[in-house]
């Protein structure tokens, strides 16, 4: 396995570990919003 896909695996597992709690999803979902919405401007 080469090392992108290798980081690429945890990245999707530490997502997919994350996005299991509810409080942590919302939370998360806020912040990518609030990213999206800086860089906009």
């Amino acid at each position: 396995m080469g090392r992108k896909s290798m980081m690429m695996t945890t990245v999707a597992l530490g997502a997919a570990y994350l996005l299991r709690n509810e409080k942590t999803r919302k939370k998360l979902m806020d912040q990518f919003q609030n990213l999206s919405g800086k860089s906009k401007r």
